[in-house]
C-alpha cells in the first residue's frame, strides 16, 4: 500500500503541475518521437523498479512530447478538454477498476449508467425509452447504431443476420450526404456494407432533401439506411431533419444521425432549432468526450428501439449472470470496458441543465468571435456560415493559407490545423474546450494576425 500511495501522490502532483502549465505553455509538442523513445529507454529492465520512480520517468520523458490538448487554445480537431468533476471521476474509475458488463456484477456502475442515460435523453430531446450504449467514441457509436439498423431492415424482409450472416441475403442500401464524416465510411466497412450512395449537399455540407427524395425513389423498395449529420466537420451545419427524415420515412428506411459534436445543440435553448426534427430518427451517435468535455474515451450510441440494439450487440454465456431487464453489455460491441458512465454522470451532475446549455452557448460565442476577428484581417475570408462551433477560413489562396498555418504552429500560441474543403486549403477552427476563455480567443486571434502579416 505504501508503494501504491507514493506512486499515486507522485502522479497527482505531476498532473496538477501539468494542468497549471496549460495557461502559459506552448500548445504544440516540443519533442519528437525519437527523443522521447531515448528518454524512456528501449531496454526492458532485468528487475523491478519502484512505482513512484516509474511515474517520475514517464512524466520526465513524455511531458516535452505532449500536445496541450486540454488547453483552451487547442482548436485543431473537435477535441474537448476535461471538465473538473469528470476528471476526478475518471481517476476513481481507474481506482475502482470495475468491469462494467452486468448489473449483478457492478450495480454501482449500472445505476450511474441508467441515470446518466436518462439525463442524456432528456437534454438531447430524444425518446425517453431509447437504449444508450457507452462506446469508445463516435466511430464505434456509429458502428453500433448502424449494426442495429442493418439487422432491423433485413429482419423486415425475413432475413436473420444473427443466424445466417450477410452472404446470400438481400443487399442493404446505404445513402449518405456527400459531405459525411469519414468515420461513417469506416463503420460501414466494418459492417460489410461497402461504399454508400452519395447524395448532393449544398455549399455548407447540408444534404439536399429533394436530391435525397430522388435517390430514394430510384432504388425501389429495398432495405435501406439513410445517414444524416448534426454538425458538419467543416461548417458545423446541420442537415434539414424535418424534410430528410420525412422523405426517408416514405421509403421505410432506417434513419441514423451522426452527431459527434453537434447533437449537443439540442441542450441549448438558443441553438436547439438546429436539431428540429432530429428526434424522429431511429438512432443517433455522439461523443461525450467532445462537446460535453469528459475524458477520453466516451462515445454514445443511442437507439430508439432497445430490442434492435440488443439483437445486434447482445450476447449470452453460461457463466454470465444476466438480468431480465438487460445489461450494459447488451448495447455496445465490447465485453471488457471502462466505467465510462461514471464520468458522464459526474459531468452532468456538476453542470446541471443550465450548465450544459451555457457550455454549448459559450463554445458557439467563441466560434463567432473567431469568425468576426478573422474577417477583419486583410486577405482573410471566412468561408462558412458559423452556426455552431466550426470556423473555416482561407488567406488569399492555398499557398497563403498553408503559410499562415505553418507560422501559427511555429508561434506555438495555439494549435489550429488545416484541411481541404470544396477543393481549397482552409484553416479549420474547432472550438470544443470548456476552459477556452475570451482571453484565449484574443491571444489566438493575435497569433493569427501575426502569422497572416508574416505570410
Amino acid at each position: 500500500m505504501d508503494a501504491r500511495e507514493t506512486a499515486l501522490r507522485q502522479a497527482y502532483d505531476h498532473a496538477v503541475r501539468w494542468l497549471a502549465s496549460l495557461s502559459d505553455r506552448r500548445v504544440p509538442a516540443g519533442a519528437s518521437v525519437d527523443e522521447i523513445v531515448r528518454a524512456l529507454g528501449v531496454e526492458l529492465p532485468d528487475g523491478p523498479s519502484a512505482p513512484a520512480d516509474v511515474v517520475d520517468l514517464l512524466v520526465t520523458a513524455c511531458e516535452p512530447g505532449l500536445t496541450a490538448f486540454p488547453s483552451g487554445r487547442f482548436y485543431g480537431f473537435v477535441v474537448g478538454g476535461t471538465e473538473p468533476a469528470a476528471l476526478a471521476a475518471d481517476w476513481l474509475v481507474s481506482a475502482w477498476d470495475q468491469n462494467c458488463v452486468m448489473r449483478a456484477v457492478s450495480p454501482a456502475y449500472t445505476a450511474a449508467e441508467d441515470i446518466a442515460s436518462a439525463w442524456l435523453l432528456d437534454l438531447l430531446g430524444l425518446p425517453s425509452d431509447s437504449a444508450v450504449g457507452f462506446t469508445t467514441g463516435a466511430t464505434m457509436a456509429n458502428f453500433t447504431c448502424l449494426a442495429a439498423g442493418r439487422d432491423a431492415v433485413l429482419r423486415r424482409t425475413g432475413w436473420d443476420v444473427g443466424r445466417d450472416g450477410l452472404a446470400g441475403g438481400p443487399a442493404v442500401r446505404v445513402i449518405v450526404g456527400e459531405d459525411r464524416h469519414m468515420a461513417i465510411d469506416l463503420a460501414l466497412r466494418y459492417l460489410g456494407l461497402g461504399r454508400p450512395e452519395l447524395v448532393r449537399a449544398d455549399d455548407q455540407g447540408r444534404i439536399e432533401p429533394e436530391a435525397l427524395r430522388r435517390t430514394l425513389a430510384a432504388g425501389g423498395q429495398r432495405p435501406t439506411l439513410v445517414i444524416l449529420q448534426a454538425g458538419d466537420i467543416h461548417s458545423g451545419a446541420f442537415d434539414p431533419f424535418v424534410e430528410t427524415i420525412g422523405a426517408a420515412r416514405e421509403a421505410e428506411a432506417w434513419v441514423h444521425i451522426d452527431g459527434a459534436f453537434g447533437l449537443w445543440a439540442a441542450a441549448s435553448p438558443i441553438h436547439a432549432h438546429l436539431t428540429a426534427g432530429c428526434a424522429d430518427a431511429d438512432s443517433w451517435a455522439t461523443d461525450a468526450h467532445k462537446t460535453l468535455n469528459v475524458p477520453y474515451d466516451c462515445g454514445l450510441a443511442i437507439v430508439r428501439d432497445p430490442f434492435a440494439v440488443r439483437a445486434a450487440m447482445g450476447l449470452q454465456g453460461d457463466y454470465l449472470i444476466q438480468d431480465e431487464h438487460g445489461d450494459p453489455v447488451d448495447k455496445v460491441p465490447e465485453l471488457s470496458r471502462r466505467g465510462r458512465a461514471f464520468t458522464v454522470w459526474a459531468a452532468l451532475r456538476s453542470l446541471g441543465r443550465s450548465g450544459v446549455a451555457d457550455l454549448v452557448e459559450r463554445l458557439c460565442r467563441h466560434a463567432s468571435a473567431f469568425a468576426n476577428g478573422i474577417a477583419e484581417i486583410d486577405g482573410a475570408t471566412v468561408l462558412n456560415d458559423v452556426v455552431f462551433t466550426q470556423v473555416c477560413a482561407e488567406f488569399g489562396n492555398d499557398e497563403g493559407t498553408e503559410q499562415v498555418l505553418t507560422r501559427l504552429l511555429d508561434d506555438g500560441t495555439a494549435w489550429i490545423s488545416g484541411s481541404t474543403w470544396h477543393g481549397r486549403r482552409v484553416m479549420r477552427i474547432s472550438v470544443s474546450n470548456w476552459s477556452t476563455t475570451d482571453d484565449d480567443v484574443t491571444r489566438t486571434l493575435d497569433a493569427i494576425r501575426r502569422a497572416a502579416i508574416s505570410a
